[in-house]
């Protein structure tokens, strides 16, 4: 445990050195995912493990919080490949299943985005829409 402050201070020091201010650093959800697993080990500390991570404690509580939600999850890096079919393309009439006068699809990302298609949408700028979202 003396080595981790140890490691603190030189840390602190460097930043001080070398910039004269902390720097905010922006974390990605696979870090902040290992810093919260580590602090939900037996006798691990939140001081501690945030210290030797150079993150404050109360972030790292706001993690924890997030993580517990279900809200810390890494993001999604494929989206479902989707085609549109006119009835044309159908290969027969017996498979085609009923179109209702109206509909909508809801797509919901977690934390991310809530997108409801409604019927006679452009596939074009759905398919836009979607893109950006992956990125």
């Amino acid at each position: 445990m003396e080595s981790v402050k140890r490691k603190d201070r030189l840390m602190a020091d460097e930043l001080e050195i070398n910039s004269g201010r902390r720097v905010r650093r922006w974390r990605s959800v696979s870090e902040k995912l290992e810093i919260v697993k580590l602090t939900l080990k037996p006798g691990a500390s939140v001081a501690e493990v945030a210290r030797a991570h150079g993150v404050n404690a109360n972030q790292v509580f706001t993690w924890r919080r997030a993580f517990e939600r279900g809200e810390l999850t890494e993001p999604c890096s494929a989206l479902i490949p989707v085609t549109v079919a006119s009835r044309g393309d159908a290969s027969s009439e017996a498979d085609e299943v009923p179109t209702p006068a109206g509909g909508m699809v809801n797509i919901e990302l977690p934390g991310r985005a809530l997108i409801s298609v409604e019927r006679g949408a452009d596939p074009s700028l759905v398919r836009s829409i979607l893109e950006s979202l992956r990125k």
